[in-house]
């Protein structure tokens, strides 16, 4: 059976005003035509079959820019958020059903909490919605700023990563841990997959501050993040029949070769670690293009991308009910001139209360 699939190929046109995909590179003889691009705020799942590797890559632009800005944090807590992001992206959208995927850090270090959430899509062709926040101790940054160059496993010192599954309402939360000790996020995920999933896995995760041009025309500071994630997954493995089986793509059978699994994972890994962090922020670099790089010798299968919103999930509505559930008392001892005002640590929103409303609204219950 010929198998249907994206293969870039290096005379593959690049368009992002077409729907029409086609092969990047490699083992292929099909005809290349004009395939349109994952672009910046979105995730690309791919497959090398012939290393039996699957995986995801993802940049992050104006999704993640906002996101950051939304909290005006020091720099060094701002790009550690942000690479948190990247890697809460590359993990959450493995998503195969509506649920939240939650990566949360917690440690004795001088960023010593971060939440990111990733909510799956409502429908097939809706974004996935992130958002994220982090907490720190300004003492504790500044001691380190003033003593040397800060390295992520510095600023986060020790404690734990939790990644945590919530299927929704009924369903049973599954979470798994990894020890926090002097390494940063990248280095906790490869221990999660070695320890807990026993899957080889490797990850690069990167970010940057860079100069780019408004519509006036001024220079401004942008935030971009990218990463991929690849996984050895011989096909027949659970997670490769799942990747297999995206609509419009190939569930063909993995040709036999002469390397060894040791052997295609060890390319893999040492493809893998020759990205440069600047290839995955560079808004000129599509992912497309990227793994073109890596794999156009193996030949490298694209999939439909999946787009991601910075969007928080709080209301006015939400909050109220959470505060209708606390005692008059309770409300009472909340109060700031006169108003309960409550601000959502993921995106800054500041919402404000009058006890009068609690009042009405337990007097309409009640007639």
């Amino acid at each position: 059976m010929q198998p249907k699939g994206n293969y870039v190929t290096k005379s593959a046109r690049i368009s992002s005003k077409t729907a029409k995909q086609q092969p990047l590179g490699g083992k292929t003889n099909r005809q290349t035509a004009i395939f349109s691009l994952a672009g910046d705020d979105a995730v690309l799942p791919f497959a090398v079959e012939s290393l039996s590797a699957r995986g995801r890559a993802v940049q992050l632009g104006p999704a993640l820019d906002r996101l950051i800005k939304r909290h005006n944090y020091p720099e060094p807590v701002a790009a550690t958020l942000a690479e948190a992001v990247v890697l809460a992206a590359l993990l959450g959208s493995s998503l195969k059903f509506q649920g939240k995927f939650i990566l949360q850090t917690q440690t004795d270090g001088a960023v010593n909490l971060i939440v990111c959430d990733y909510a799956a899509p409502a429908a097939p062709d809706a974004p996935a919605a992130i958002r994220a926040y982090a907490r720190f101790d300004a003492a504790k940054l500044a001691q380190l700023t003033t003593a040397k160059a800060l390295s992520q496993a510095d600023l986060l010192g020790k404690g734990s990563l939790a990644l945590t599954l919530d299927q929704g309402p009924h369903m049973q939360l599954y979470q798994g841990i990894v020890a926090l000790e002097g390494t940063g996020l990248g280095e906790a995920a490869h221990q999660y997959f070695a320890q807990s999933e026993q899957i080889p896995t490797k990850i690069r995760l990167a970010t940057a501050l860079l100069s780019t041009r408004n519509a006036a025309g001024d220079w401004q500071a942008a935030r971009r993040g990218g990463g991929v994630l690849v996984q050895y997954l011989p096909q027949g493995s659970h997670e490769a029949r799942q990747t297999a089986d995206k609509p419009g793509k190939t569930g063909s059978t993995e040709e036999a070769g002469p390397q060894s699994a040791q052997d295609k994972w060890r390319e893999t890994e040492i493809l893998a670690a020759t990205i440069e962090d600047a290839e995955l922020t560079d808004p000129q670099l599509p992912v497309e293009q990227l793994l073109y790089r890596l794999f156009h010798q193996q030949g490298v299968r694209i999939f439909p991308p999946q787009k991601l919103e910075e969007k928080c999930s709080c209301s006015r509505e939400k909050l109220f009910h959470i505060l209708a559930g606390f005692s008059e008392e309770e409300r009472q001892m909340s109060l700031e001139d006169g108003k309960i005002q409550v601000k959502c640590e993921f995106c800054s929103a500041v919402y404000a209360f009058s006890p009068d409303e609690f009042s009405k609204s337990a007097a309409t219950k009640t007639k």
